[in-house]
Parts: C-alpha cells; structure tokens; sequence
C-alpha cells in the first residue's frame, strides 16, 4: 500500500489550493491595514454582510476564510442563531422584487424577466457561492448543511435555507465534475482509511477485512471523487464477480473463500454502496455511478452480462412488526402472526424445523411490502427500493435469512433483495417508476402477492 499517488492533478490540485490561500492571507493583510479594529471586532453576521457587499477578490477570499473560521467555532446555540439570520435576513430584497414585479406588469420583457428572477433570488446564494472562495470553502459548505440537518430536526422554518444548499450542491456536484476512481491496495492511505469509516452496509473489521474487499482479482470498488474534496470520496459501490446471482452476504463476505476466475465470471454483484457525506443527502449521483460502473465492468469483462445487487431491507422489521401486532391486517392473518411470532428470537433462523415454517409468511408478507407498500407520498416503503426502482431496477428476488448478522437481524429479520439491472430495460422501468410509481418485478415476486394490483409490472422472469 502506498502513501500516496503524485502526478498531473495532484499538482494542479495543490498548486490551486496553494494559490486560494495565498489570495487569503495578502488580503487579509489588506483588510487588517484598511479597517483593523473594526473588522477583528465585527459579529459573523456583520462579516456576512461585508463579504456581500466588497468588491475586491484578494479581500473577499480573505473575508470568507475569517466567515467559515469563526463559523466552526459557533457552539449549538449560536449556530442555530446564525440559521436563523441566514432565513431571516439574508432571504430575497423585497423591495427590489416589488420593483421587478412592477417593471414586467408595466412593460414585459426579457430584461424585465432576467430582473425579477435575480430579484426573486435569496441573497443566502450569492453569500454560499462567495463563502465557497475560500480554501477549503465547499468542504466546510458541505460540512455546514450537515448541521443544518440536525439543527432542522426542531426547527422546520429553517428549511429554506436547505433548500438552497440543495439547488447549489445539485450544480457544484453534477455528473460533469465527478470523477470515477476505482479503489485497490495501491490506492493513498488517506483514501482506504475513509472507505473503512464510510462503510454504512457491511462494516469493515480491519485492514485485513478491507484488503479482502478490494484487493482479490474477482473484487471491485469504485468511487466517485469531486475536484473541490480531494482524497474525499462522495459515494461507492463494493463489487463481487461471481458466476449466479448470490442469495446470502455471508459467501460474498467470507474471510477463506475460492476466488472465482474474473474471465470466466458472468455477474457482477453490487452488495453495498454508501453515500459518504450526508451534507450532500438530496444530491443524486447514485445512479450515475452504478451506469458508470456497468460500462467499465463490461468494456474489462466480455463475459458479464448480469448485473444485480444483494441489498439491505432496512425498514422492513418496523413495518412487520406493525403488521404482526395489527389484528386487521390486510397483509398477515392470525395464523401467520402467531408463526411469526418466532422472529422474537433472533436466532430462529438456526433451527431447520422453525426457519422452515417461517420462511413462507415471511417472504409473502415481503413481496406485499415491496409491490403493494405505499407512504403517504405514494412512494414505496423501502429506501433502499426507491433508490433502485428509481435507477430503472427490477424487483427480482427476496431471499431469507439473507445476512445474519446482528444489525440485519434487528433491521430486517435477515431478509435481502436482489435488484436486477437489465440494460434493455432501465430506461423503460425508469420511466414507469417515475411516471406511475410502478414497481416492476420479477414473477416470481408478483406471484407470493395474494391479489394483482394496478402498481404491479409482472414480468416473466
């Protein structure tokens, strides 16, 4: 394992990084000449204001530096303050909008249009976008949305500004600026260290655990890296060749295995991804990934043509034990509440005669909670199935107990779901997902539904 890579990007990276903290520091000097006392005096809000209203980019590079400084050492309270200046002071010039609005009633025009819509706009954006000069600035950007999410969690008007963070991370972070990376042994330290604290499906014991996942010839693991974090993967996907569509995790995770021979390998299994900075959650890059990693896969190895995941179900215990405790269910009745009644012990699964009366009402009330499930938005129950549905997956395969481990057990009673990525058909399944919230799924899913319904896509399979 290396220490790092050196070479074309790491240098211009450097060089930019250097070159930002430069203009930091020489205007920095220039604020402290021009206005000493009142500037190293001045509230975080005041420097807001000022960073809005210079002109000069030595001294507003320096400015959004001492912002996200003194930012960073804002406890609880007075960070929640600050959002609610942020949502208070720093939204649209109303006077300005009245003006625009004005303007285009009186005499519309594409100038007049262009007005309202800079008008209309928060002044929070143009604040973020200059803070984000700084070195350093989208990380720390980033790092700010995070705490805004927990500070929202009482506080819904803050949302607005959420909003924001949203719709600049959606253009910052577009597929244009990613760059897809495969990780292996050989990749920096740094990098490896955060694949093993990311991991959010499959904990990583050790080095030795990580080594297994991305070192053998019949691994993979990629990851989608931006300009502005470097060394900071945004998201990645763990990847097994093998020669079937795999039913349980533990195989896949196995310390002592055979290694299958990647050219004679014909599926390739994505058995974990994990988005690594939740101040870009609402910023899709999912799917791109998985399509990117489909073409490098099949442009490596002729003979893979099978693409599906072995994913997690992790809201489907709740949503059973609900079930189990709701004598008018439309899903369970008595008799398989009182069989499954044995998931109470976790370790059920172990003995042959009661996992095999389990396994039958397990799967069908399953197959109910994938084709049928619906939230209050219409959506399907399952994250992780919105994620792949939404992607143009079909619902292929349910299969338990899937993952034993404890965390799995207590999410979802051991249950995983293969998702099937059939190229002639994502976009097809996309569209039906998007415009009907459809739910495509294999036949042999549809058939453990007690009735059709309308949501159900059956197709043979």
């Amino acid at each position: 394992m290396t220490a790092g890579r050196t070479g074309p990007k790491a240098v211009n990276t450097t060089f930019f990084s250097e070159m930002l903290q430069s203009i930091a520091d020489r205007g920095r000097a220039l604020i402290q000449r021009r206005e000493p006392a009142r500037e190293r005096s001045a509230g975080l809000v005041e420097l807001c204001e000022a960073l809005l209203s210079g002109r000069g980019e030595a001294s507003g590079v320096a400015l959004a530096s001492d912002i996200l400084a003194r930012y960073e050492d804002l406890t609880i309270g007075p960070r929640t303050a600050f959002f609610e200046t942020l949502a208070t002071t720093f939204g649209p010039d109303r006077k300005r909008v009245d003006a625009a609005i004005a303007a285009w009633q009186k005499a519309p025009s594409d100038q007049a249009a262009n007005e309202l819509h800079h008008a209309s706009e928060p002044r929070r954006l143009e604040l973020f976008r200059r803070l984000n000069l700084a070195p350093g600035g989208t990380k720390a950007l980033v790092r700010m949305r995070e705490q805004l999410m927990d500070a929202m969690d009482l506080r819904d008007d803050l949302a607005v500004i959420d909003s924001d963070f949203v719709h600049l991370f959606s253009s910052w972070f577009n597929r244009g600026f990613l760059v897809l990376r495969r990780i292996d042994w050989s990749s920096p330290a740094i990098v490896l260290e955060k694949i093993i604290r990311y991991e959010a499906v499959h904990q990583i014991r050790d080095w030795e655990d990580l080594r297994r996942r991305i070192d053998p010839p019949d691994r993979r693991c990629y990851a989608f890296f931006h300009p502005a974090l470097v060394d900071e993967p945004l998201i990645f996907v763990e990847v097994a060749l093998t020669r079937e569509t795999p039913a349980a995790i533990a195989p896949i995770l196995a310390g002592k295995r055979d290694e299958v021979d990647p050219e004679r390998a014909t599926t390739a299994v994505f058995y974990s991804i994990t988005n690594c900075q939740r101040g870009l959650a609402g910023v899709s890059f999912g799917h791109f990934l998985i399509k990117q990693v489909v073409e490098e896969l099949s442009r490596e190895f002729g003979r893979v043509s099978t693409f599906v995941t072995l994913s997690p179900a992790p809201n489907f215990a709740v949503w059973l034990k609900r079930e189990r405790g709701n004598a008018a269910s439309l899903v369970l009745d008595e008799d398989d509440r009182t069989v499954l009644g044995a998931l109470d012990d976790p370790q059920c699964w172990r003995v042959p005669e009661i996992a095999e009366r389990v396994r039958d009402p397990l799967l069908r009330a399953a197959a109910w909670y994938y084709v049928r499930g619906r939230n209050r938005r219409g959506l399907p129950l399952d994250s992780v199935a919105r994620f792949h549905l939404g992607n143009g997956a079909r619902l292929e395969r349910l299969n338990w107990p899937g993952d034993t481990s404890e965390r799995a057990l207590a999410q979802s009673y051991g249950l995983m779901v293969n998702y099937l990525y059939d190229l002639g058909y994502i976009e097809k399944n996309h569209e039906a997902y998007a415009q009907q919230h459809a739910v495509v799924a294999a036949s042999a899913v549809t058939r453990l539904v007690h009735a059709p319904v309308r949501e159900v896509v059956p197709v043979s399979g």
